[in-house]
């Protein structure tokens, strides 16, 4: 194993085609439809956090945004690359909690998207993560996260999530919860063990 890979992204690099095959089977409105209309309505940037093979990143570029898709497993970002080479997504190798290779974007992004990630990151992470992502967004802007709970899948570093703790958390970090969603079933086959929560939060103007 690469020395340097980001502990999240661990046991994906072994399975990169069935990952593409499992992403490319779900619909993106279909998975997105309760963040849809938190969208803006007008020509935005946009931040997709753990972007993976980019179908998420790939939709929000087509309906006119300028997307940053940040993604630290090279073979996903190269699988991306290909897949959507005439999409014209800025692709960038980083990743929370930290996402350090983004402090020129900083009160840049109108939209940000992390969907699929939180469970990666520990407690302490994921507190990191809430500040680093409410420093990024604009005043206003807005955060949509899906939190995955059940047993764990692919990636071999999977922590709880807890709705409640994220939205408390958050608050601390001027971001007001907009949309709490829990117990969403799983789109993917023979995943029923798995749910879904789905948040969204608001930066304050101040």
């Amino acid at each position: 194993m690469d020395p340097n890979q980001i502990k999240g992204t661990e046991g994906y690099e072994k399975c990169v085609e069935e990952f593409v095959t499992a992403t490319l089977s779900i619909n993106f409105f279909d998975l997105h439809k309760d963040f849809l209309s938190f969208f803006p309505k007008s020509k935005s940037i946009v931040l997709d956090l753990g972007a993976g093979i980019g179908r998420d990143a790939s939709h929000l570029f087509k309906m006119g945004y300028t997307v940053i898709a940040v993604e630290p497993l090279k073979e996903f970002r190269s699988k991306g690359s290909s897949l959507y080479s005439l999409d014209k997504i800025i692709w960038i190798d980083d990743s929370l909690p930290e996402l350090s290779e983004l402090k020129e974007y900083d009160n840049r992004f109108d939209f940000i998207l992390a969907s699929g990630v939180w469970h990666h990151l520990n407690g302490k992470e994921q507190s990191i993560s809430i500040g680093r992502i409410s420093e990024l967004l604009k005043p206003n802007g807005i955060f949509a996260l899906s939190l995955r709970n059940g047993p764990a899948g692919v990636g071999t570093q999977v922590f709880s999530t807890d709705s409640n703790r994220t939205v408390e958390l958050a608050s601390k970090f001027g971001l007001l919860n907009l949309l709490l969603l829990e117990n969403q079933p799983s789109l993917m086959k023979n995943k029923k063990e798995v749910t879904w929560s789905r948040l969204v939060f608001q930066k304050s103007k101040v």
